[in-house]
């Protein structure tokens, strides 16, 4: 048999002098790891919003009072807690009263419409949902179709944490019993976060306690962040890079988390120039838009040590434009929901490699704690250079999916997390993601599962077969395009069918064209071939 070529690990000649190769971790569970911080930095701002800011001491005085009126609402360990909110004070405060209890966090998207809350609600079966104001009649919607009576905390009020306003801010502002204090096994739930099936419908990654704090810890050494770091926000909380990457990294940090809302180009800039933040991750879409404002200029970013992108691949001319505009070659990370955020990431003062053949920009490396192969169908590892699906393992990976022992069966393999992505490794260990397996469609950091758009053009009285596909876009990544064809005698225009997906769907899901066409080509068997439409629209630009 051939000698594995990913057991000698080479991608450990590239990292930084110093930098080891695996830590033990200090903490086996957040719980431990917040009231760690709050016990050494009390007196250091945790999070500035706007104006405004919030110490460690603060912090766990505020999560206190949310967890004792939980309490007194009947939330018990192992409930789950909705969370469905922008990136503001409220999701941190949230989810750290979650874990007082023993209870989880379940963060939850504030664009999604009520019959996607519900399929979620229906599932997770929520002991409190906190959302905002503003969305808080979707929410009670979602929550009536799911047959769920969870109260709901809903959260109101601008940059200001003085002025504060909703549900949220009166149950804050009522006495509370004090809480008995409880600690928590490594093993313990600290985060579920949903992530489409192949089918759209809910499935919800299962991550251990033990898991958040380990790669909270990694990924805080791994890019050099302390209690003097400040982290900028971009990514939002409900995803994975920034719950952990942004939350859980800066808790374990003891540093500051800017936070400024769901993002906008010129908020974040403002927050930039106003908090000279030291790193911050997100989507690459979030990079072009700030370096795409007309003001900006690299002496915005002098305070950064570096700025790192996940979610989707980066074109090297993006990342080339993004550079002469920011003065920053941003850096490539890459990670799921299943494995709590990164696994691969560019070590610090190495040039990133393109691939010749594809033109792909490397993805990094397998970084502290983790490994990972290029496997065959039957998981086998291939040789290096040779295409297949991209393998991890590590202390950061799932539990599983919730309820769904069949999807976890098929997804995990003795410790390895099948990632359902095509890539390889080239012969000094940097990994390259060159496809997807399945047909998902990334636009801007977030997934759309074409079928959960299909089913929601099917529902128009005119369409008679729909597919959707993920065409190249220089700003999003992808773009999400709808093929239709009509029943007979149905009338609908491109806008019509438009409007009619942006009413039950989030907004980055909904069709950027709907191209109508008499018939959409099928196999043999009359299954729509969504890859010669990909392939079409690739072709076209």
């Amino acid at each position: 048999m051939a000698p594995d070529p990913y057991a000698a690990k080479p991608w450990l000649t590239l990292f930084p002098d110093g930098q080891p190769h695996a830590i033990t971790p200090r903490f086996t569970d957040m719980l431990s790891l917040f009231r760690g911080t709050a016990a050494t930095e009390g007196d250091r701002v945790a999070i500035r919003f706007g104006d405004s800011g919030l110490s460690y001491a603060g912090l766990d005085e505020a999560t206190d009072r949310l967890a004792g009126w939980a309490a007194s609402h009947g939330v018990a360990r192992g409930d789950r807690i909705a969370i469905i909110l922008q990136n503001v004070p409220e999701a941190a405060i949230a989810t750290i009263a979650a874990w007082k209890l023993g209870a989880i966090p379940v963060p939850g998207n504030p664009m999604y419409r009520a019959s996607e809350l519900a399929r979620q609600f229906a599932d997770s079966r929520p002991a409190l949902v906190v959302c905002h104001a503003k969305h808080a009649d979707c929410v009670r919607d979602a929550l009536a179709e799911a047959d769920c009576d969870a109260p709901l905390l809903d959260v109101a009020g601008g940059d200001d944490l003085a002025d504060r306003r909703g549900t949220f801010a009166e149950a804050m502002a009522q006495a509370r019993p004090i809480l008995p204090r409880i600690d928590l096994t490594p093993d313990e739930l600290g985060l579920m976060l949903y992530t489409s099936g192949t089918t759209g419908m809910p499935k919800a990654a299962m991550i251990r306690h033990a898991s958040l704090a380990a790669n909270s810890e990694a990924m805080a050494t791994w890019y050099g962040l302390d209690a003097q770091s400040r982290i900028l926000a971009i990514a939002p909380m409900f995803h994975i890079t920034g719950f952990v990457a942004h939350l859980t990294v800066a808790l374990y940090a003891g540093c500051r988390l800017v936070l400024i809302g769901r993002f906008e180009p010129e908020k974040a800039l403002a927050a930039i120039r106003r908090e000279r933040p030291t790193w911050t991750i997100g989507a690459i879409t979030a990079f072009n838009a700030l370096s795409s404002l007309s003001d900006v200029s690299p002496a915005d970013f002098t305070s950064f040590s570096r700025m790192d992108s996940g979610g989707a691949p980066i074109a090297p001319a993006l990342r080339r434009m993004i550079a002469e505009r920011t003065g920053h070659a941003v850096l490539n990370a890459y990670g799921m929901t299943e494995t709590a955020s990164v696994t691969h990431s560019c070590p610090i003062g190495r040039d990133v490699p393109v691939d010749p053949a594809s033109g792909a920009l490397s993805v990094g490396i397998p970084y502290i704690g983790t490994e990972a192969m290029i496997a065959d169908e039957n998981g086998r590892p291939l040789p290096v250079g040779e295409a297949g699906e991209i393998w991890m393992r590590g202390p950061q990976i799932m539990a599983g999916y919730w309820n769904k022992p069949a999807e976890t069966d098929a997804a995990l393999s003795d410790g390895w997390m099948r990632s359902g992505d095509v890539g390889f490794m080239d012969e000094e260990g940097w990994f390259y993601l060159i496809d997807r397996k399945k047909d998902c469609i990334i636009a801007s950091g977030f997934k759309v599962w074409p079928r959960e758009v299909e089913d929601v053009l099917h529902t128009h009285p005119a369409v008679r077969e729909a597919a959707v596909v993920g065409a190249p876009c220089a700003y999003r990544g992808e773009t999400v395009i709808a093929h239709v064809s009509l029943r007979a005698g149905g009338q609908v225009d491109e806008a019509c069918l438009i409007a009619h997906c942006r009413d039950r769907l989030a907004a980055y899901k909904v069709p950027r064209r709907v191209r109508i066409t008499d018939d959409l080509p099928k196999t043999a068997t009359g299954k729509i071939q969504r890859n010669l439409l990909r392939d079409a629209e690739a072709a076209a630009g």
